[in-house]
């Protein structure tokens, strides 16, 4: 995705481009900390059910990975928005001496790292609290993945196509670029998770019987 990059042709026509934006700068973040909260926690969920059937456990886990996953995606949004800033700051002083008021103005429509930071801690909280409360309640495993994989894909779709709109391309095309870029991730989650569970089974069952065959 990528923002509008047309260059408007009086003042008027860039205070209104500059308003859309920093509203697209907005949501966009926000759509994409949802996403990151959605397939974090579907895959925590998914990954962590593979080993362990326990609501209680699979739960747990899940707040905990939501929680820890959201103060990442904040401090890395912020370093990222902190970048930025400084990027177009220096951008704007050096035409300074050709558009001192625009420059001014613009300077003050730059997205706030602290706020943006905010806002895709926010909606990381939002999209992995989907899942998570979509299998929260359900006891049997199979049941609950189930809800949570139809949740997660309807989620997947609904993030790409408010996203495709947002940025004025293709929804259709965009909408499957999220269901499958998200479905990857969990099930690369899902695939490894269980091969460490049969991987740490088959040491520790090699560990017992050779402790078991040396004690003897």
């Amino acid at each position: 995705m990528s923002l509008p990059t047309s260059i408007p042709t009086n003042h008027n026509e860039q205070k209104t481009s500059l308003e859309l934006e920093e509203n697209d700068l907005w949501l966009l973040a926000a759509i994409l900390g949802g996403v990151d909260g959605l397939v974090f926690i579907s895959s925590i969920m998914i990954g962590a059910g593979a080993v362990q059937h326990h609501t209680k456990a699979t739960i747990l886990i899940g707040v905990a990975s939501l929680m820890a996953g959201s103060c990442g995606i904040a401090i890395a949004e912020y370093v990222s928005a902190c970048s930025q800033l400084d990027m177009e700051v220096a951008r704007m002083e050096r035409r300074e001496k050709r558009r001192v008021g625009e420059t001014k103005e613009e300077r003050e429509r730059l997205l706030s790292p602290v706020k943006a930071a905010a806002a895709s801690a926010l909606a990381f909280l939002v999209g992995g609290f989907v899942p998570l409360a979509a299998g929260s309640f359900i006891k049997d495993y199979r049941v609950r993945m189930g809800v949570v994989m139809a949740v997660t894909s309807v989620a997947l779709v609904g993030f790409g196509w408010f996203g495709a709109v947002l940025v004025r391309v293709p929804p259709a095309r965009t909408a499957v670029r999220f269901f499958l870029s998200g479905w990857l991730a969990i099930a690369i989650t899902f695939g490894s998770t269980n091969l460490l569970d049969d991987v740490a089974t088959s040491v520790f069952l090699w560990l017992n019987l050779s402790f078991t065959i040396s004690g003897h």
